[in-house]
């Protein structure tokens, strides 16, 4: 399956002229054989305090998306602002699905709730293990998202660019750790660090973005997350019994 990376430079509260750069840079994701198209968190406005560009089920501004993906039949996967969520969607001819961020970060729990639960999206491209920016620093979310049966990793984020390195180093090991296919999509600079990767359940990377405004795509193979756990098999060797969990502290 082909998957593409779209390593957006996203211009604060210009939510038009974002989601034109967008449409353009996934047609030609699509012309390019890309089935699963990944965005930056927030990517069609960013974090805009200053305007309300809050959006609310049925997600109006996800209808030029909607047409997209019944002309072209991919996934796309994104997130917008509703009221006091950063909530992340997949979306494809079978419908939408959604999952929150659960881990607001700094500031942003001034104008954001977490949320409440961790799960795979069921997408017609498989279950996808959808995490947002800080959650990639919490292995818990995508060990949970693994455990759960997600046929591959998405993580979506603004990482700064002082944190690069970070970034880098964590969606590595989120894939390694998982044995699990990675696409992690991040905001291009000159705020943002860009870096964003398509790692096989090795963690090796099949495509590197630098810093700017960039598509990436690899395929990725699904059946490679079976083979890699069966060589090391780090998930069934899991002992939770011994693991010291913050909710027993």
């Amino acid at each position: 399956m082909i998957v593409a990376c779209i390593q957006l430079q996203i211009r604060l509260c210009k939510k038009d002229g974002n989601l034109g750069r967008a449409l353009s840079m996934a047609t030609e994701a699509v012309e390019k054989g890309a089935e699963i198209l990944a965005f930056p968190e927030l990517f069609l406005t960013g974090f805009c305090y200053s305007q309300d560009l809050s959006d609310h089920p049925p997600y109006s501004s996800l209808d030029p998306f909607r047409s997209f993906v019944r002309e072209h039949g991919c996934t796309i996967v994104g997130s917008l602002v509703d009221g006091r969520l950063n909530r992340g969607f997949c979306l494809d001819e079978n419908g939408i699905g959604f999952r929150e961020k659960i881990h607001p970060f700094g500031p942003e729990k001034e104008q954001f709730v977490g949320g409440k639960s961790i799960s795979p999206i069921q997408t017609s491209k498989g279950k996808v293990g959808l995490e947002i920016c800080y959650d990639l620093r919490f292995p818990e979310v995508a060990r949970s998202l693994a455990l759960s049966g997600a046929d591959y990793l998405v993580t979506i984020a603004q990482f700064p660019a002082s944190r690069g390195y970070h970034w880098q180093t964590l969606c590595r090991a989120r894939a390694i750790e998982n044995q699990i296919p990675h696409i992690a999509c991040n905001g291009a600079g000159p705020e943002f660090c860009g870096g964003s990767a398509i790692l096989d359940s090795w963690g090796r990377p099949l495509a590197e973005a630098g810093s700017g405004e960039a598509m990436i795509l690899a395929e990725i193979d699904l059946e490679d997350r079976d083979r890699v756990r069966k060589e090391i098999p780090a998930l069934e060797d899991l002992r939770p019994e011994i693991y010291i969990f913050y909710n027993k502290r």
